[in-house]
């Protein structure tokens, strides 16, 4: 007997000599022409089936390849008859390691993670992160950049919604709301395109301001998209807000009061049609957000009728923003003036569409070897961030979206954490369905719209 034979297998920790193979249970198996096979069977399938406390009760699976639940989320379901006795949600199908892979890469690179969270409002946690990387540093923004973070802010919520009411719309069977909603998104990421080089996942906001000033014909631009919304967005109301069949399949369907709301720590359009006014733009405002007139609409139905008209009502409230905006910029630069933390140095659009100024390469490659050294560390170790931590939330399209964030004083994150509505939102989805019936069940999914990317990470 050699001596590996005695020794533990170092990938999976198991007794792998003869004595200890025998020592625990395979899953079962038989033998076929090709081989042995095994059956493994689902634990977290046999749980639910076994928690079934009634014969006549079935135990169903709504997802996660079902269209209606978003993506990739899997809803396990006890009925009798039609009626939810008891849901369950189950996550983890997207999971990225987003926040995992943020320590190995340095601060600036971390906005390229981020973003991929939630794909429907990716601005916002790049706000969130950079917010909070700059409170570290004890740096701010610069006004034109901070008033330019709002503009796409907004834009990117008018986008988000949109996305709720054509697949919410879609999954209750209104098919136009898919093609309307589409059509009108189309609008904002060709507006976003246009801004910032990207339809998604921009990387655009970075820490101490952005990666570049906007196009010459951004205000002509914007200015064009907020005429096209102001004319498309009455027709939701012609569409769906009259339309009787829309108003009774939502009306009194996943209700969640305000107590339960507080009890889970839900935010966003689902805590205020419950009553209560909590909008992070104005109860801790951020970006100069105080400086600008907009309203939080509310409700007290606390029900997906509800949740539906606050966001409709938000789009009209975010193109107020962004016209207000418009008028409050003023010249100057859109990321700080300390050379250690701008990064990338001196961007400008070229030809390509994007890259650093040639005037600026050719000054560091011909004239300064510190400057060229300089941009050299800053790009590939990045710049140091005081030990600290930090939390910094923004109101996203969900809800409350913060990042918290750790560092030991080095050119990487040491922890990155974000608390994505999405992810605790979706913890109401028993109150709202449970005792309902099982079509209620898509209604009130709709009403959350979580992202899976954010809740996943």
């Amino acid at each position: 007997m050699t001596t590996s034979e005695n020794l533990s297998d170092a990938t999976t920790g198991t007794d792998t000599s003869a004595e200890g193979a025998q020592s625990f249970e395979y899953a079962d198996s038989r033998d076929t022409t090709e081989g042995r096979v095994y059956t493994v069977s689902g634990g977290d399938w046999d749980d639910v089936v076994s928690d079934a406390q009634h014969d006549e009760r079935m135990v169903i699976n709504m997802g996660p390849q079902h269209p209606s639940t978003h993506g990739v989320l899997r809803l396990v379901l006890e009925m009798e008859g039609e009626t939810v006795t008891q849901l369950r949600s189950v996550i983890g199908y997207l999971h990225t390691g987003i926040e995992k892979n943020c320590e190995y890469r340095t601060w600036t690179q971390g906005v390229t993670f981020v973003t991929r969270m939630d794909y429907l409002a990716p601005l916002s946690t790049e706000m969130a992160y950079c917010l909070g990387v700059e409170k570290l540093l004890g740096i701010q923004a610069p006004p034109r950049a901070e008033l330019l973070r709002v503009m796409l802010l907004e834009i990117n919520r008018i986008g988000s919604h949109l996305v709720y009411i054509a697949t919410g719309g879609m999954e209750l069977g209104a098919t136009t709301a898919m093609t309307l909603g589409f059509r009108e998104r189309e609008e904002v990421l060709h507006l976003l395109e246009h801004l910032t080089g990207l339809r998604m996942n921009h990387a655009f906001i970075r820490p101490g301001g952005l990666a570049q000033d906007m196009p010459a014909d951004f205000e002509e631009k914007v200015t064009a998209f907020c005429k096209v919304m102001d004319s498309r967005l009455p027709l939701y109301d012609k569409l769906f807000t009259g339309q009787p069949i829309w108003r009774n399949r939502l009306k009194g369907v996943g209700v969640l009061p305000l107590d339960a709301c507080l009890a889970l720590g839900v935010t966003g359009p689902i805590l205020r049609s419950a009553g209560l006014p909590w909008d992070l733009r104005k109860t801790e405002p951020y970006s100069r957000y105080d400086e600008i007139e907009f309203d939080v609409p509310t409700s007290t139905d606390a029900d997906c009728w509800a949740r539906y008209l606050i966001r409709v009502e938000e789009m009209h409230q975010s193109l107020r923003i962004i016209k207000q905006v418009l008028k409050m910029l003023e010249p100057g630069p859109v990321m700080v003036e300390d050379k250690k933390v701008a990064w990338p140095a001196q961007l400008s659009i070229g030809s390509d569409g994007m890259g650093n100024s040639l005037e600026h390469v050719k000054k560091i490659m011909g004239q300064s070897m510190e400057s060229l050294i300089h941009h050299f560390k800053l790009v590939t170790e990045g710049f140091h961030v005081p030990a600290g931590q930090v939390y910094s939330p923004v109101e996203s399209p969900r809800g409350e979206l913060a990042a918290h964030l750790v560092s030991d004083g080095g050119t990487r994150p040491l922890r990155v954490h974000v608390r994505e509505p999405s992810f605790v939102n979706l913890q109401s989805m028993p109150a709202m369905a449970e005792g309902g019936l099982v079509a209620d069940v898509i209604a009130a999914v709709a009403s959350i719209d979580p992202v899976m990317g954010g809740v996943d990470r």
